[in-house]
């Protein structure tokens, strides 16, 4: 009778443990697996952005042609 008990809580904490340390270890390769995507978009992030050199020269280009339209619209008005 005792090796009949025995096998039975066997059987049974298997049936417990079993499933628990299966979920367990599937959550811990889900985290592994976000770890690696949060990684990727830490890496990939700045180059949707522009940097403040970057951005300061565009808009230095984009005065200087500005001032050169309105100087040729001053002598167009001039003119007329």
């Amino acid at each position: 009778m005792e090796l009949n008990s025995l096998i039975f809580w066997n059987a049974i904490l298997s049936l417990v443990y079993a499933p628990l340390v299966y979920m367990i270890r599937t959550n811990l390769q889900e985290i592994k697996r976000l770890d690696v995507l949060i990684n990727k978009t830490r890496e990939e992030i700045p180059r949707f952005y522009v940097t403040k050199a970057d951005l300061h020269t565009d808009l230095n280009r984009l005065f200087i042609r500005l001032d050169k339209i309105e100087d040729k619209i001053d002598k167009l008005a001039e003119n007329q």
